[in-house]
């Protein structure tokens, strides 16, 4: 069974499905963690801040490091470090070392989906590989679906702690499987861009820090001025570094071309309404509507449920309208779904949140796969991986500081408790904002797709 493709696809399903369970499971735990812990409301939002800051800073860094020292070498790694973190998690006694957990299992995670997916296109060719991706993306989509729902379980089962620890035993099996996995690398691998990642890593904590202690410490205090004054001007080197370099992890070049940046924004938008709500809406559910955590996690299915059926569908559709033309869409419908659920309060029930819910999982549904197949032929085909890591960076950073910026919202609110009075008025003023500036993206992204089209580029194979 060594090098054999089946393997590889158990393998990487398997470690995939993992890491988005990681997140969104975190978020169910959030409320028993801060009661468990007694901590405050900053500390419990670092359970999910740094395992998506580190997530997000190192998935970059790591693909290089995978094609310059091996896949499945890094593969192995990134997976071991992840399941180490899982566990460390779930055996941490205070908050600090739970955050401090949480950050390190992003590290893994970074390195783990990098060379998973490096390691599916090396073990599949032609119609095998589109399956294979398809079934990629799927088990993605089953970890955000379900995520809630399988740790709302666990944690009326067994603590909040099983949920860190049923990923990371998960995983655990996987490496089982790795000396079964072929190795490979490039033939002409480049180097690791240390300066860029320093710089986007440091840049992106210091700025979770300013949004996440900001209600704490007060948007005024000195060390939150620093935090983003130096978040700043380590962007600014990033760019620098970026724009110097020969071969640069973040081609800052592909970004004149309009499609390619519309795509990043209608990806970078979608992503920032979804993640922050599967964050902060259990927490809603259980401690304002008063949904046991099983109940809050069934809840969220009808926000990602659509993700496991309609990126078919949004394959169908670009057949017969424009695939840019439904990336408008699902923008537009992401952002009615965020202004319909202003409407919910303390007697929020399944029923009542299904209809905004369900229209934002549609528009997140029709976007998953197409966004990065528009973007992938929007550059040349040379350039193909650096478009979809930099979609992919796109989403996470985007994602990354919504949660972040939301929580400091909702921080400022609720006083530190994430509890009415304050909870329902924070999240209403958040679903407008959202609402909003989706609307606003969807007007953008029309308007650069439309340009783009004046200077022809080539439409992307619908998916699907």
């Amino acid at each position: 069974m060594r090098n054999h493709p089946a393997v590889v696809l158990a393998a990487v399903l398997l470690s995939t499905i993992a890491l988005p369970v990681s997140l969104t499971g975190a978020s169910v735990a959030l409320p028993d963690i801060g009661r468990d812990l007694h901590a405050d409301l900053a500390g419990v939002q670092w359970v999910v801040n740094a395992y998506n800051a580190t997530f997000a800073s190192f998935m970059l860094a790591t693909g290089a490091l995978a094609d310059l020292l091996g896949r499945r070498r890094v593969y192995a790694v990134g997976v071991a470090v992840f399941a180490v973190g899982g566990l460390l998690a779930a055996l941490a006694d205070n908050v600090l070392l739970l955050d401090l957990a949480r950050a390190l299992a992003g590290i893994g995670a970074a390195a783990a989906a990098t060379s998973a997916s490096a390691l599916l296109a090396g073990a599949f060719q032609g119609r095998a590989r589109a399956r294979a991706f398809s079934l990629f993306g799927t088990a993605i989509g089953v970890g955000l679906a379900f995520g809630p729902s399988v740790a709302g379980l666990l944690i009326e089962g067994f603590g909040w702690r099983a949920v860190f620890a049923a990923p990371a035993l998960a995983t655990c099996a996987v490496l089982a499987l790795v000396p079964l996995l072929p190795e490979s690398r490039q033939p002409h691998p480049g180097r690791v861009d240390w300066p860029g990642t320093v710089s986007f890593t440091a840049a992106l904590l210091l700025l979770i820090f300013g949004f996440v202690q900001g209600p704490a410490y007060g948007w005024s205090a000195p060390v939150i001025l620093a935090a983003f004054v130096a978040a700043a001007a380590l962007l600014a080197a990033f760019v620098r570094v970026e724009r110097r370099r020969a071969d640069p992890m973040f081609d800052l070049n592909l970004l004149a071309s309009p499609r390619f940046l519309g795509i990043c924004l209608a990806a970078a938008t979608i992503v920032a309404v979804l993640v922050p709500l599967l964050v902060y809406l259990p927490a809603y559910l259980t401690t304002v509507v008063g949904l046991s955590p099983g109940a809050a996690g069934a809840t969220l299915i009808l926000l990602t449920a659509p993700t496991l059926v309609l990126p078919l569908l949004s394959g169908a559709l670009t057949r017969l309208v424009p695939a840019t033309a439904v990336t408008v869409v699902s923008v537009l419908l992401v952002a009615a779904g965020a202004a319909w659920a202003t409407g919910l309060g303390p007697h929020a029930n399944t029923a009542t949140l299904a209809g905004p819910l369900l229209t934002i999982g549609c528009g997140v549904g029709l976007s998953i796969g197409l966004l990065d197949a528009i973007a992938i032929g929007s550059v040349a085909p040379s350039r193909a991986a650096t478009g979809a890591g930099m979609i992919n960076t796109a989403r996470l950073t985007s994602e990354t500081v919504a949660i972040a910026v939301v929580g400091a919202v909702l921080a400022s609110t609720t006083a530190g408790r994430l509890a009415d009075p304050g909870f329902t008025g924070g999240l209403r003023t958040v679903l407008w904002s959202m609402a909003g500036l989706a609307l606003v993206a969807a007007v953008a992204v029309a308007v650069l797709v439309r340009r783009a089209a004046v200077r022809p580029e080539p439409e992307p194979v619908a998916v699907g």
